[in-house]
């Protein structure tokens, strides 16, 4: 196997546990969005402050259809998680860097403040972070662990 990528991590539920925990955090904070911004236009550029971020209708939205596949994939596991993290965590870091582009601009469409930028990274980055240490594969693919490549015996 010539990837670099870990498999079979010692830490992989807790790595399991973050994701789930990231999964759930957009959950909340999309459905407080949503509830919060029930009345109002549905992407406009300032947004209403929830849990200390500034979100409108549709990026609401998005936060709930992501977390809920975040934790739908966690939940499935299989490596399925692997998967789900790695492009979900890709797909915040770019709505996160769209909407620092055009943060204090018109086309500022998902109400995002700095705040919300920087959450959203943060939940990408962990997501891509949990999806490097969460694949699993038979004893038999998986190889030695790195202290015997090494030559250590412990």
């Amino acid at each position: 196997m010539a990837s670099h990528i870990p498999v079979n991590h010692p830490l992989r539920p807790i790595y399991r546990i973050v994701g789930f925990l990231v999964g759930a955090y957009l959950v909340v904070f999309g459905v407080l969005g949503a509830i919060q911004t029930a009345g109002e236009p549905f992407a406009n550029e300032t947004g209403i402050r929830v849990l200390g971020q500034e979100t409108n209708m549709l990026s609401s939205i998005i936060h709930i259809v992501v977390g809920g596949l975040v934790l739908a994939g966690t939940a499935i596991g299989k490596n399925l998680d692997v998967a789900v993290d790695k492009y979900l965590g890709w797909a915040l870091l770019v709505i996160g860097s769209y909407a620092l582009a055009t943060i204090r601009t018109d086309a500022n469409f998902f109400g995002y403040s700095m705040s919300t930028v920087i959450v959203t990274y943060l939940a990408g980055l962990l997501l891509i972070t949990v999806s490097l240490y969460s694949k699993v594969v038979p004893e038999s693919q998986a190889g030695a662990p790195r202290q015997v490549r090494e030559g250590r015996t412990a």
